[in-house]
């Protein structure tokens, strides 16, 4: 890889770890901000959908100008000020200011996801090998650093103000560092607006994006019922101690990251319908036969399979979008994330409404059925057979 290119990946996988520290932290004070309204469970969670549907807002605005203006010149800005929007979240004096808040701070997260995983999907192309994991890996490092940051605010007193304060000053000084780098790789949508890239984009038809966007829901369904649902299993159905019940997330996050930093080599050995095919039986299989045993131990086990066997699945759907979308690679990828993010917020409270009717060991049978869809559909990962729809090996 040339020194120009190592450049850009370091300065975009710089802006995945950003993106995951900012929602860590957000994660980490969510029950200071519930508290500091005095919201019910349920009043809080319609401030949680203004944030979902921001992000899927932004997601499809991103996709446009991305496609237009090229992945940097949406990145960088949206990179810089992200943060920023957690500001009024944490002054929000109600509810319907703080969805309000949070919906405007959706819409700019939104932005950077796509701009960025658009990017990583340009110097994936340049670099000739998938790396799209890599970037993936470093965003759950930042959402594990950002609960890190959460957590040691809010144990040293700090109010969220505080808190998102001291996260947005990082925040824009790390894109600030990388906004020298990520110049550094030529952008295909660096081309003047109007020319033919952009009459190209309008004619071209995207290709695939519904069967890999539901890839990304079956995926994401596990990632929101791990992060919801686990401890919850552990210490509720198993009657394990509170402490050890949080093993089980903690094996989850653990097994993701380490897979996502494998999942490169994997699929430049195996080719990405082999190894999103095996990830899928391997976190159905897993979580399949712990939730067969019902024993705490085995429950970790299993959370941990679930964990590593998806931690290839939505990198392999996103670049699959980008790649077999070239004219349109962001607005591809839009339209999967969007797809994939109703299932990170309607799984977790499809399982809990299953869980009141079956039992909740019952109701977890839904992100294994889901991760068997994955295993089967994993064909759908297969480029279209155009002129230069084959960057990488997809076998």
């Amino acid at each position: 890889m040339s020194e120009t290119l190592r450049r850009s990946r370091i300065a975009t996988a710089l802006l995945f770890l950003l993106y995951g520290a900012l929602i860590g932290t957000w994660t980490a004070r969510i029950p200071a901000v519930k508290q500091q309204l005095g919201l019910s469970d349920g009043r809080l969670s319609i401030a949680l959908v203004g944030l979902a549907l921001g992000a899927v807002t932004g997601m499809q605005l991103s996709g446009r100008l991305v496609d237009r203006y090229g992945s940097r010149r949406i990145m960088i800005p949206a990179a810089l000020v992200d943060g920023c929007f957690l500001l009024p979240v944490a002054a929000a004096p109600s509810l319907v200011t703080l969805t309000a808040a949070l919906f405007v701070f959706g819409v700019v997260h939104g932005v950077l996801n796509i701009a960025m995983n658009a990017r990583a999907v340009e110097i994936e192309r340049a670099a000739e090998r998938p790396i799209m994991s890599s970037f993936h890996a470093v965003y759950s490092i930042g959402g594990f650093l950002g609960a890190v940051l959460g957590g040691a605010t809010a144990a040293a007193g700090l109010r969220p103000l505080g808190t998102f304060a001291v996260v947005a000053v990082l925040g824009a000084a790390l894109a600030w560092w990388s906004r020298g780098w990520s110049a550094a790789l030529t952008d295909p949508g660096d081309a003047p607006a109007g020319g033919a890239g952009e009459a190209g984009a309008r004619q071209v038809p995207l290709s695939g994006v519904l069967m890999l966007g539901t890839l990304a829901l079956c995926a994401l369904v596990g990632e929101g019922a791990a992060a919801d649902w686990s401890t919850v299993y552990l210490r509720d159905s198993l009657e394990s101690t509170e402490g050890f019940a949080a093993a089980a997330f903690a094996a989850f996050f653990i097994a993701m990251t380490a897979g996502r930093l494998t999942g490169d080599r994997l699929a430049a050995r195996f080719g990405a319908v082999r190894l999103v095919r095996g990830c899928g039986l391997l976190a159905a299989a897993g979580l399949g036969t712990a939730l067969l045993i019902g024993q705490p131990v085995a429950g970790v086990i299993g959370f941990g399979c679930l964990g590593a066997g998806l931690s290839c699945v939505a990198p392999q759907v996103f670049s699959a979008a980008g790649h077999r979308n070239p004219q349109r690679p962001a607005q591809a990828i839009a339209r999967v994330a969007s797809i994939g993010w109703l299932g990170f917020f309607a799984g977790p409270v499809l399982i809990g409404g299953a869980a009141e009717v079956f039992g909740l060991p019952m109701a977890l049978s839904i992100p294994v059925l889901l991760a068997l869809l994955v295993a089967v559909a994993a064909g759908a990962l297969r480029p279209a057979r155009e002129p230069g729809a084959e960057i990488l090996s997809r076998r």
